[in-house]
């Protein structure tokens, strides 16, 4: 029998209106939403339902909205009866999956995370920089062209993917460069991303002290099924172990292709992208399509997903 696998969705995930439906249909939602008002101390529930967008694209909010959405989801479903046998997160949502895992509490998960997207705006603010997207290239064939353009400035691999699909960050002038080198190598398409900041990459160093201050103080427990981790692509379930990459993960690629293909290959054969959006159940189908991929961040997909399991 295949396993179940959550997947919870990082930074271009987040859109307005997000949760609203889920908050209006249960009162366990509205109270994770009031609870997250009161720990950051800024209206998170309004900025999510009503937007502005420019206001929710702010990475000081755009972190935390996609933690409480994703674990508001993953407490409806346990609800339900429905708990991962494995899970993992883009970038921020590694966080998202260990709560969904039960590796860590919400108010303290989300305290954190509060950090670390304030943390990483300061960094985008104080060292600018950028992000890009590489189509049509082998893995090896960008990391090489990372380290020829790192001439020019800081470049390096970010997100890993898919297959063919590598997103690099660094200094704006290292990133064009490498933008130039990867067409010249045969790219299909390279893409210049609007981003807030040059995430997983070493300029955002300034984040570092406050994270990991906060992830020293932060507990965390054994959790219930592994998380693949970003930066290993491998299980993990030792609580040292997962504090230790959660503090890597802020300057080094995430190894999203490596790890969804670890959770094939170890029984996972139905996805639940777990939060708003769909992106990370795109990057699915071009991993493998040969597992089932579904979003659940509305009322509706909820009402659904029991059905999808059992069906699965």
């Amino acid at each position: 029998m295949s396993k179940l696998a959550f997947l919870c969705p990082g930074q271009a995930s987040q859109v307005v209106g997000m949760g609203k439906d889920l908050c209006d249909a249960f009162p366990q939602a509205r109270r994770r939403f009031a609870e997250a008002d009161e720990i950051l101390g800024a209206p998170l529930s309004r900025i999510c339902f009503q937007g502005p967008e420019e206001t929710l694209k702010q990475t000081k909010y755009t972190q935390p909205a996609l933690f409480v959405h994703s674990a508001v989801v993953a407490e409806l479903l346990a609800e339900r009866g429905i708990r991962p046998d494995m899970a993992a997160g883009h970038s921020l949502g590694e966080y998202s999956a260990l709560f969904a895992a039960g590796a860590i509490d919400f108010a303290a998960g989300l305290k954190v995370v509060k950090v670390r997207g304030e943390g990483m705006q300061r960094a985008g603010e104080a060292n600018p920089g950028t992000m890009a997207a590489v189509i049509g290239l082998e893995e090896a064939q960008v990391t090489n062209v990372c380290e020829e353009a790192s001439a020019s400035g800081i470049v390096q691999p970010a997100n890993f993917n898919s297959p063919g699909q590598v997103v690099i960050s660094g200094s704006v002038a290292g990133v064009q460069k490498a933008m130039e080198l990867a067409k010249s190598a045969g790219a299909k398409l390279v893409k210049e991303l609007v981003v807030s900041g040059a995430f997983h990459s070493p300029l955002m160093e300034p984040a570092r002290e406050s994270l990991f201050a906060a992830l020293d103080e932060l507990p965390i427990r054994t959790p219930r099924c592994p998380v693949y981790a970003n930066v290993s692509a491998a299980p993990q379930t030792d609580p040292e172990q997962i504090r230790r990459l959660l503090k890597e993960q802020l300057l080094s690629p995430v190894r999203w292709n490596q790890s969804i293909a670890a959770m094939i290959a170890d029984g996972a054969g139905t996805f639940l992208e777990i939060g708003p959006g769909q992106v990370l159940t795109g990057l699915l189908k071009r991993i493998d399509r040969n597992v089932s991929g579904f979003t659940v961040g509305t009322v509706e997909a909820l009402e659904k997903a029991a059905d999808i399991i059992k069906e699965a």
